[in-house]
Parts: C-alpha cells; sequence; structure tokens
C-alpha cells in the first residue's frame, strides 16, 4: 500500500501529533497570559495585549512561521553572540512548537478573555465576602465555569491547529507531510499521497471533533439550555 511508504508516513503522524499537543499547550499558556493582560488594568500591558493579539491574526501562518523561524534565530544568535557565547541552533521541532503555539495564543487569548467575562463578576465577590483567598476563587468558581464557556471557541482553535502543523515541513521539520512530499517525488504520484494525508487530516479532527463534544457536555452538567 502506497508503494511501502505506509510505515514511515505513519512514523511521521507521530511528529504531527507530538507537534500539535505541545503547541496546544504553548498556545494555552499564551492565551491565559494575554487574557490576563487584556483585563489588566494597566493601560500599558493592555495595550501590549492588543498588540500581539491584532498583529498575530492580521498576519499569515505561513509568513509568521518563516518570520518567526529565521527572524527569531538570527535575534537569538545576535543576542548570544553579542554576549561572547556559542551558535545555537534551534531544532524545527522546539522552533514549530513554539511558532505554532505562539500565532495560537493569540486566538485562545480572544476565547480565555470572552470566557472569563462571561462569569458574572457577582460571583467572585460574594466568594470573597465569604473569605475565600484568590486562589480558592479561581480554582474553585472562575476556572471550571471558564472551561465550560471556552471548549466551544477552544475546540475551533484546536482543529485549525491540528491542520497548521502541515505548515512545519516547510522548515524542515520530519513529519508526514514531509515524508508524503518526498514519497510523492520519488514515485511521482503526489496525488495518491496527499489524499491519505488528507484523509489521516480528516480522521483526526474527526476523532477530535467527537472527544471534545464529550468534554463540553461533561462541562455543561447542571447547566440548562434554552431554545427559542
Amino acid at each position: 500500500m502506497l508503494h511501502g511508504y505506509l510505515p514511515a508516513i505513519l512514523g511521521g503522524l507521530w511528529v504531527t501529533l507530538s507537534v500539535a499537543a505541545l503547541s496546544l499547550a504553548a498556545a494555552c499558556v499564551f492565551g491565559l497570559l494575554g487574557a490576563a493582560a487584556k483585563l489588566s488594568p494597566s493601560r500599558t500591558v493592555r495595550w501590549l495585549a492588543e498588540a500581539y493579539t491584532t498583529v498575530i491574526r492580521g498576519l499569515p501562518e505561513l509568513v509568521l512561521m518563516l518570520a518567526i523561524f529565521y527572524g527569531g534565530q538570527i535575534l537569538l544568535n545576535d543576542i548570544v553572540e553579542a554576549r561572547g557565547w556559542d551558535y545555537i541552533d534551534v531544532p524545527p521541532f522546539t522552533a514549530g512548537v513554539l511558532t505554532i503555539g505562539f500565532i495560537y495564543g493569540a486566538y485562545l487569548t480572544e476565547t480565555f478573555r470572552g470566557a472569563i467575562l462571561a462569569i458574572p463578576r457577582g460571583q467572585a465577590e460574594a466568594a470573597q465576602a465569604y473569605g475565600m483567598t484568590r486562589r480558592q476563587i479561581w480554582q474553585r468558581i472562575l476556572l471550571p465555569q471558564m472551561v465550560r464557556h471556552a471548549i466551544p471557541g477552544f475546540s475551533n482553535n484546536w482543529l485549525v491547529m491540528v491542520k497548521a502543523t502541515a505548515l512545519v515541513s516547510i522548515i524542515g521539520l520530519d513529519d508526514m507531510v514531509h515524508r508524503a512530499n518526498l514519497a510523492s517525488a520519488a514515485t511521482r504520484e503526489p496525488f495518491t499521497f496527499f489524499v491519505a494525508i488528507a484523509g489521516i487530516y480528516l480522521a483526526i479532527t474527526t476523532v477530535s471533533i467527537f472527544l471534545l463534544s464529550r468534554l463540553e457536555k461533561r462541562y455543561s452538567l447542571g447547566v440548562k439550555t434554552v431554545s427559542f
């Protein structure tokens, strides 16, 4: 099947899933920091967060991928050279994860910010009046409700992020798209291999939709929905 290249492509699938999972973790960190910054009382912090989300969401992902990978590495080594340290070669895997996480952190910033604003402010004030600490208020009241409100937007971002992992092949990462490209060049049958890749991505997103819908139902237990 696929002229014997299927095991190699499935090996690249593990790289793709690893990039997607770690990029999601990085995006959540950037998103939470960005949401906190946008809700900060400091005007400067809010302005920086707004600039981050506006610029990142307004530029093509491919352009950002190339700019951050090459430009970021040049900037890093300029700093290293100024301090007299050895040259640092950032691995494509690390660069891909951080780049995708940084890009989709901008989208998750808005998702998390909207989820936090959807929680009635009076709940936190009531908890504070009962003597709960900020940490207790966050863990017991805000976080569970924020997750429920954020899941729809989070799900959409995850699905787009999974597909965006295909971009890491342009910076030399040996993922399944890169391996399929090599196989198609060797066999001169690009349609066959890229249709197979499309089917794998479709399977990943289908399973993701199922699991995320189950997660949304779990966090919506006891919540009444109003139908019009």
